[in-house]
């Protein structure tokens, strides 16, 4: 997965983010053009995905890269509140 630490600044903000190991390959384009763009050198996300297809399609080119070039960061809000719907679970949905 990226290293969100080495990302590229053309990135747009967001939880999608391509780091500086990208070798151009067009796979992320090829599979989601509405999310990834291209620079002289590398690929980058020039809008986040807005839709749940523009995300699958995201997840899709993450999974596929060959260089492990594309991380997806959970929020803070997101881990907050994905640790408060595991424990309403464990309690039964209290």
């Amino acid at each position: 997965m990226a290293n969100f630490n080495t990302r590229v600044p053309e990135n747009a903000p967001g939880e999608f983010c391509v780091d500086a190991t990208c070798i151009d390959c067009d796979t992320c384009r090829q599979l989601a053009p509405a999310t990834f763009g291209e620079t002289a050198a590398y690929a980058f996300v020039h809008t986040q995905p807005q839709t749940s297809e523009d995300t699958r399609q995201a997840l899709r080119a993450l999974l596929a890269c060959p260089t492990g070039s594309i991380g997806k960061y959970l929020t803070k809000s997101n881990f907050t509140f994905s640790c408060s719907s595991l424990l309403r679970s464990a309690m039964g949905g209290l």
